[in-house]
């Protein structure tokens, strides 16, 4: 089904981001994903809805976050994040260099910075880069099964940019992609200002075939230009989807595909990242500013209350 405005969802293309936690992706499968169109399995669609009546009647009790509030300059609290360096490209052909450097990654007058830079970087492995920018992960620090999940972003824009919020099965290592599940909470694509992305990636509906819909504002506004809230609440059979309490998709158990198993019922780890290029967004051309800034000023999480998460009623 086609969305013609921002009050109706329809499946979407979209690029895994499983493929930044592969060493490497054969590029003829990724090729092939990227000719195909990545054509989506359908979100259940209808029309967003403010969830302020619905929210006050949640109880919610905050289990982790982190407010970013650390002296201008320091590094995001190792306590409960792995800052992530390396140049892996994750088989989506990206072409940024993830570092730890302050220039890439901070936090500054309560916001955790994220800085996509173009600069030739030459990595301690020896292999250099046109771009360097940041990626955070929770994996092996907080880990979680069900809840409400929310981050408040401002966004960078410009072509051949892709920000995201997102979580990986913790199981990944062992079990391995597609899964370990995947639940994508924002991802934008520099070309598309005023759209962000939610989906979900697990066995026989991932790559270029995932449970998907998007979000578009107002008026062609731009997510660029402010903060938005993007969240999800997570209960047994059931991932719901919001930008700044909107519900705007709801993915259950019976989207998943004849034959195939919902991934979603074990703790996941939370991720951030800014990546640069890329099969989804592609190159970065003479119009893209840089540096290209992601400001997070929280990431929180929330049990739900017990009826709720118990049902997972939609």
């Amino acid at each position: 089904m086609r969305r013609a405005s921002p009050e109706t969802v329809e499946p979407v293309p979209t690029m895994p981001k499983f493929w930044r936690n592969l060493p490497f992706l054969p590029g003829t499968v990724a090729l092939l994903g990227f000719a195909l169109g990545f054509s989506a399995i359908a979100a259940q669609a209808g029309r967003p809805k403010k969830s302020g009546a619905d929210t006050a009647e949640k109880a919610r009790t905050l289990i982790w976050s982190d407010e970013f509030n650390g002296p201008d300059g320091s590094m995001p609290d190792p306590a409960k994040w792995a800052v992530i360096t390396n140049d892996s490209g994750y088989g989506n052909r990206e072409l940024e260099y993830y570092t730890g450097r302050p220039a890439n990654i901070h936090e500054q007058d309560g916001n955790l910075v994220m800085n996509a830079r173009r600069e030739s970087f030459l990595g301690p492995d020896g292999l250099r880069r046109n771009y360097t920018s940041a990626r955070i992960e929770s994996q092996g620090r907080f880990e979680l099964k069900y809840g409400r999940i929310e981050a408040r972003i401002r966004i960078p824009q410009g072509q051949g940019i892709w920000p995201a919020f997102w979580m990986l099965g913790s199981d990944y290592d062992r079990i391995g992609w597609p899964a370990c599940g995947e639940i994508d909470i924002m991802e934008n694509v520099g070309y598309e200002p005023s759209r962000i992305h939610g989906s979900l990636h697990g066995p026989g509906y991932s790559g270029g075939h995932p449970l998907s819909g998007f979000y578009t504002l107002p008026g062609q506004g731009r997510f660029s230009d402010g903060f938005h809230v993007f969240a999800i609440e997570w209960a047994p059979g059931t991932v719901r989807f919001y930008v700044d309490d909107i519900l705007y998709e709801t993915q259950t158990a019976d989207n998943v595909p004849p034959g195939s198993h919902w991934a979603f019922d074990h703790p996941f780890f939370l991720v951030l990242n800014v990546a640069v290029g890329g099969y989804w967004p592609g190159d970065p051309d003479a119009s893209t500013p840089f540096p290209a800034t992601m400001l997070v000023d929280y990431v929180r999480v929330y049990r739900m209350g017990e009826e709720r998460a118990e049902k997972g009623r939609p």
